[in-house]
């Protein structure tokens, strides 16, 4: 008999292509907010300010200074620029990191977030935030930092560069696989997640932005009501240590999933169904070989002998229901082998 729990998170979520210039004044009307605290990255002016231009006179600042895996620096300057404003809302335009430091202001300020994604990341969707502190990422969950309103316009990622689309895409296909095995993993939540991977792996194979930013949305909404796991444990202590975020995701894929999948029959069976492959870690890495990812950490800068700290510093954080154990020295082995691109 089936005995699980599945809590939906809130959320109002406006997908189509032009919906950022012709959807998001009305969203930010609809809010009441009146003195808005705009953030996004400053490689993004141009495109942001014809974005923002019908409500130009509700912007009371704009924050740009963001950083990858939001160091406590960086957070703390957004927040003294929405106090000094006097924010009543925080409107992200672009990628993780631009979503994740307008999480850092609404954990703190408790005002809502209207998130317009640029890239496939998937935090629009999720509770989760994240900072960094030297070496050291923590991580949390509050509904402040979950974005009231998203809107997805797939012309905004049409121009991703196609090394940083691919990456992208598969750091959002690690949310769906992660969301298979994750402690709160139930019947709705991995139909959501395997339609997610599907998706991205159609928009994968022939660079579609739609699919992706639809897989992106449906992947990451799965894995924000499951909460994270092996992977996501793993990858938060690689980003403390400087790594690339979407890249080291992309990289780790495949091998945490060799790694469960002899203890996550069913998870191995939705992945290999929509990647339309019959063994899906094969599948996994032959799609990964044809982006040009990477199969070892030791590629994006990680060295051999920070591997045993690694695998300490995560070991603690796996959930204890992981389908397969990671005790008795198996999360080094996985780590090694990720680090050197070969089967564990």
């Amino acid at each position: 008999m089936l005995d699980f729990t599945y809590e939906a998170l809130p959320a109002r979520i406006l997908f189509g292509a032009g919906a950022a210039r012709t959807r998001l004044a009305a969203e930010v009307q609809r809010l009441g907010s009146t003195r808005v605290l705009l953030v996004a990255s400053e490689r993004d002016a141009e495109r942001v300010r014809e974005i923002v231009a019908p409500f130009a006179g509700s912007v009371a600042a704009t924050f740009t200074a963001v950083r990858e895996h939001v160091p406590i620096a960086t957070a703390q300057a957004a927040r003294e620029l929405a106090a000094r404003s006097q924010a009543d809302a925080v409107l992200c335009i672009g990628g993780g990191s631009t979503i994740g430091a307008a999480k850092a202001v609404a954990l703190t300020a408790r005002i809502p977030i209207i998130a317009v994604p640029t890239t496939y990341s998937g935090s629009e969707v999720t509770p989760i935030w994240g900072l960094t502190e030297g070496d050291r990422k923590t991580t949390g969950v509050d509904l402040a930092v979950l974005p009231r309103v998203v809107v997805y316009d797939p012309e905004l990622t049409a121009s991703l560069p196609s090394e940083l689309a691919t990456a992208s895409g598969l750091n959002a296909m690690a949310h769906g696989v992660e969301a298979l095995w994750a402690p709160g993993h139930n019947p709705v939540s991995s139909v959501i997640a395997e339609e997610g991977i599907a998706a991205l792996a159609v928009g994968l194979r022939a660079g579609d932005p739609e699919p992706l930013l639809r897989g992106g949305w449906l992947a990451a909404s799965a894995f924000a009501v499951t909460g994270s796991g092996l992977h996501h444990k793993l990858a938060h202590v690689l980003g403390g240590l400087g790594l690339p975020h979407a890249r080291t995701h992309a990289v780790l894929l495949p091998h945490v999933l060799a790694f469960n999948a002899p203890g996550a029959p069913e998870a191995a069976a939705r992945v290999a169904r929509a990647l339309g492959v019959d063994d899906p870690v094969a599948g996994l890495r032959a799609l990964a070989a044809d982006l040009r990812i990477p199969r070892g950490l030791r590629e994006l800068g990680l060295r051999e002998e920070q591997l045993a700290e690694v695998a300490a510093l995560a070991e603690p954080a796996v959930p204890k229901d992981n389908p397969v154990p990671v005790g008795d020295g198996a999360l080094l082995r996985l780590v090694t082998a990720a680090w050197a691109g070969e089967d564990a």
